[in-house]
């Protein structure tokens, strides 16, 4: 698994561009809201979910879309979801629970998460990720995380929050 210093190199390997800052650990919405200051583009929540079948989802959102689990599961295909165990989630994704961010599928080798975007990212400046750990937000480009997803093997399938 890598630390975010291993990613930032990975990401430069790439050629994508990304700005990061410093911050006390948040855990929560709210937490980053009150701590961020006024970092311009989207700011995310991202939910690691599970389905009784094993199969396992990120799901990346606007920070303010409500999410309905069963609407969601519906959406999906994937049945009822709930949420993935901090087990789970360090077995796949590599993070803590708190750092749960897009840019953790480069820990997924095995390609084993399925990625759900909300449409909303697209536009609006760039879109604000943790960089594998919740003391740090980095910016991207939609599209320059785009072609992360594409390096790393992760078709998103996107939404169009709320659901």
């Amino acid at each position: 698994m890598l630390d975010p210093q291993q990613l930032f190199s990975r990401l430069a390997e790439l050629g994508l561009s990304h700005q990061s800052v410093e911050h006390p650990p948040v855990f929560t919405v709210e937490e980053a809201k009150a701590l961020r200051g006024n970092l311009p583009g989207h700011h995310v929540k991202n939910l690691f979910l599970r389905n009784k079948k094993e199969e396992m989802w990120l799901v990346v959102a606007i920070e303010d879309r409500a999410v309905d689990l069963k609407r969601l599961g519906e959406v999906l295909e994937a049945g009822r979801l709930s949420f993935g165990s901090p087990d789970r989630l360090r077995r796949h994704l590599g993070v803590e629970p708190g750092s749960v961010t897009p840019l953790a599928l480069i820990n997924d080798t095995s390609r084993s998460v399925r990625l759900a975007l909300d449409r909303g990212l697209m536009a609006g400046g760039p879109v604000n990720v943790h960089p594998l750990v919740n003391t740090m937000t980095t910016a991207m480009t939609a599209a320059d995380l785009l072609r992360f997803f594409a390096a790393t093997g992760h078709e998103p399938r996107w939404l169009d929050f709320p659901l």
